[in-house]
């Protein structure tokens, strides 16, 4: 079973974002990372990016596959977490943590309200998986 903070809005390309005021912090799934595998390169965007919600702003490369990454709501990169650049690693082993990838300034009012919470996500999963 898939780690799924409660504080956390989550998206169906499997995103989670963890929101401060008008700022989210965003970063990939328990449930994405193990379906991934061991991941070995992260593409990040320049502080100053802007995005719209679900569009791709980066990706992640593990053994098996590359994958997109999508911004779970519109707004522009304030910063992003270079550390994943020399240690990938930390996305298998924290992916709510030390693997957060970007902290976006949000520019779209109600955009979480859109997402799911960790109980739908949950249920998105099992249902996905089925």
């Amino acid at each position: 079973m898939s780690n799924i903070p409660e504080n956390l809005h989550y998206s169906k390309d499997h995103e989670w974002i963890g929101v401060e005021g008008d700022t989210g912090t965003v970063g990939i799934t328990d449930h994405a990372q193990h379906a991934l595998g061991d991941v070995v390169y992260v593409e990040l965007p320049k502080v100053g990016d802007q995005f719209e919600s679900h569009q791709s702003f980066g990706s992640v490369e593990s053994v098996k596959a590359v994958s997109e990454l999508y911004m779970p709501v519109a707004g522009e990169i304030v910063e992003v977490n270079e550390s994943l650049q020399d240690e990938p690693e930390k996305v298998n082993t924290d992916p709510y943590g030390a693997a957060w990838m970007v902290r976006v300034r949000i520019t779209e009012a109600g955009a979480v309200d859109k997402l799911m919470t960790a109980a739908e996500y949950e249920d998105y999963t099992k249902a996905e998986t089925e």
